[in-house]
């Protein structure tokens, strides 16, 4: 049932958060009231009076006079239980400040434009709980609506200051979102003026549900990325299946290799056992139909880390299944990864789930709940120059969790940058607090943020608390890159392989390169992404001039091509750094136009050697490489720009908004 509330009044009070003075009337006796200013507000409270408004539960502007038969009036068309005589606040701005504990992140704020606005505009911001000071200004400046705060039109600026201390009372550390009994929680509105804010209305719905269980320390994860040996155990002697297909996996990459089969010797070439606990391993991997998993988990003793590759438990809705096969793990003491995952990759260890071989030994991790989609990221990755610590797929994340897979990952010496897919957030606070903990750069894809939807609410707080926007939240507190696409994850990994351990001495972000019309597009590319173009200095005008560069600004166009001097981007380069430091310099070149009169490609190679001398003399800068329309190029051409770029520790790009989603990444983390 939720607090009535002249009751959530009571602790905000108690808290110090600045209330209406009022009276409570149970019997009809509005004597009470009479030490209260006009004009007085007369609301309504009992059983299901939760949105006053709509139910014509509140009447402002009265006079004493005038509430007896108000409340008569109301109490004959609503079934009510008591009144709350109130002094009505003076006008100002309306705002909403609103607590919701979410299923997978647990507390979060929402602020934003309120009164009967509040849905309506739907400028709000949110925080996961606890927030700093500067989360709360944070979230008051990203608003549309911020310029009301301070003063519109020839009105007075709000006094911030009390609100920001409102909302930190309320979600800050030891705020009330750590007293209440949450469900749902809202002040609307709150009326900031400027001299001060009261809350004019509030409502708490208490949680039908405890919050969810911390996690515990972490486990050692090496023996599932590098086992000693490996079991599989689902393969078969006479109708070969996905147990088969990982046995020839695993066999080609040479790691020590038995399968579990209950009558054969041996399977494919591998030698059998008839158990899994005959099986001297450190990883298993089941494929054996949903029903029998748990059947054979539990015959695991001894082996630390067990995959199951099999669906058909909670995405199915068969979640008793996946109750089972956890239970069955923890009876035989190891670790279960999935169920509904491909499994693990990492090359030092020679794991892997995807064919085609083993790739370089690197330094980029990744964690994802999907395993289609981690092999295609491995295998394109690859492609274009990732190299690969550990990769590890979790399915249903039934046991193993991303967020516990993450607090591993950030000690491990191998890994400097990581990269997430996830869908559903299981353990969510833990994982934001691992996000938030970390020292390396994430980057974050989600799936189906947008399909998800707003969660039903009893108040405008919960309605307007979304999964998508609560991901955001999550991206903007901890410093995490949060991409749209399978594309910017990649493109944002390449990025931290490349410059996630450079230090940078500068900030802000130069363009460079040849066509007016890209630079108008580069332009638009980096806006969009939320990246700014600083003007140039003004003192670098008259070298440029030398150089035969029009100064014109960032994006700065730069004459090169097949027949220009391949150094001159380099020139403009250093002629600018000398006199600001960049972040980030992105140099871009058109491919096509080196090979559209049938141009050598030896003009694009020495383009990118230039570039990549411009990295060389800027250490505290990172270059990133834009090779636009490549297509255009020979067999081999731009395999070559890569391998000339990437010796000198460049990221290449084959568009601008992709290098605009990696340089906004690199920002985000803030790479020191």
């Amino acid at each position: 049932m939720s607090a009535y509330e002249h009751e959530v009044k009571a602790l905000l009070r108690e808290a110090g958060v600045p209330v209406p003075r009022g009276v409570v009337v149970g019997d009809g006796d509005f004597g009470a009231a009479g030490e209260l200013a006009e004009p007085l507000v007369l609301k309504a409270f009992g059983p299901g009076l939760v949105h006053k408004s709509e139910a014509g539960a509140v009447v402002l502007g009265l006079r004493h006079g005038e509430l007896a038969a108000a409340a008569e009036a109301m109490a004959a068309r609503l079934e009510v239980a008591g009144f709350l005589v109130e002094e009505q606040a003076e006008a100002g701005v309306e705002l909403i400040v609103g607590l919701v504990r979410d299923p997978g992140f647990g507390p979060v704020v929402l602020a934003g434009l309120g009164g009967v606005w509040a849905e309506a505009l739907a400028d709000t911001a949110l925080r996961l709980c606890p927030i700093t000071e500067e989360d709360a200004r944070g979230m008051l400046a990203s608003l549309r609506g911020a310029a009301l705060l301070r003063g519109w039109r020839g009105g007075p600026p709000v006094d911030v200051d009390a609100l920001v201390g409102l909302l930190v009372t309320v979600a800050g550390p030891g705020g009330l979102w750590e007293r209440l009994e949450l469900g749902e929680f809202e002040l609307n509105p709150v009326i900031a003026g400027p001299s001060g804010v009261v809350a004019a209305d509030a409502r708490l719905l208490p949680a039908a549900t405890p919050a969810p269980a911390r996690a515990g320390p972490p486990a050692d994860f090496l023996p599932l990325f590098e086992p000693r040996a490996v079991a599989v155990v689902g393969a078969s002697t006479t109708r070969p299946g996905f147990g088969n297909l990982f046995l020839g996996f695993y066999r080609d990459a040479g790691v020590p290799l038995v399968a579990v089969h209950p009558e054969a010797d041996e399977v494919s070439g591998v030698p059998a056992v008839r158990s899994p606990a005959l099986a001297k391993v450190d990883y298993a991997l089941v494929a054996v139909p949903a029903g029998r998993c748990a059947d054979v988990v539990r015959q695991t003793h001894g082996i630390p880390f067990v995959q199951v590759m099999s669906g058909g438990f909670g995405e199915a809705g068969r979640h008793e299944l996946e109750r089972d096969l956890v239970e069955a793990a923890r009876a035989a003491g190891t670790r279960l990864l999935g169920p509904n995952c491909m499994g693990v990759y990492c090359p030092r260890g020679r794991q892997t789930f995807v064919g085609g071989g083993i790739g370089p030994a690197g330094s980029v991790a990744l964690i994802s709940q999907s395993g289609g989609l981690a092999g295609e990221v491995i295998k394109v990755g690859e492609r274009r120059g990732l190299a690969f610590s550990r990769v590890a797929t979790v399915g249903n994340a039934a046991d193993v969790t991303p967020a516990e897979l993450l607090r591993w990952l950030s000690g491990d010496p191998e890994t400097r940058a990581v990269g997430l897919y996830l869908e559903d957030p299981r353990g969510g606070r833990e994982l934001y607090e691992a996000l938030r903990a970390t020292d390396l750069p994430v980057v974050l894809l989600v799936g189906g943020r947008s399909g998800q939807g707003q969660r039903a609410a009893a108040s405008h707080t919960g309605g307007l608390v979304s999964d998508r926007r609560i991901w955001e939240a999550v991206a903007e507190q901890a410093g995490v890159a949060l991409v749209s696409g399978q594309d910017d994850l990649i493109g944002v990994l390449a990025y931290f392989q490349a410059h996630g351990s450079r230090p940078v001495s500068g900030d802000g972000v130069l363009v460079v390169g040849p066509s007016g019309g890209a630079s108008v597009l580069a332009a638009d590319a980096f806006d969009a992404a939320g990246v700014r173009l600083d003007p140039l200095p003004d003192d670098a005008h008259d070298e440029l001039r030398g150089l035969g560069v029009s100064a014109t600004g960032n994006p700065l166009e730069v004459p090169v091509g097949p027949l220009g001097r391949a150094g001159l981007v380099a020139d403009v380069i250093a002629a600018i750094t000398r006199r600001r430091p960049y972040r980030d310099v992105v140099a871009h070149v058109n491919v096509q136009a080196f090979f559209t009169y049938g141009y050598a490609a030896e003009p694009l190679h020495a383009y990118a050697r230039a570039v990549a001398g411009a990295q060389d003399a800027l250490p505290g800068t990172r270059v990133t490489l834009v090779t636009r329309n490549g297509d255009c190029a020979p067999e081999g051409v731009e395999d070559e720009v890569r391998r000339i770029a990437a010796a000198a520790g460049i990221p290449v790009y084959r568009s601008m908004e992709a290098a605009a989603a990696a340089v906004a990444g690199g920002g985000r983390h803030g790479v020191a």
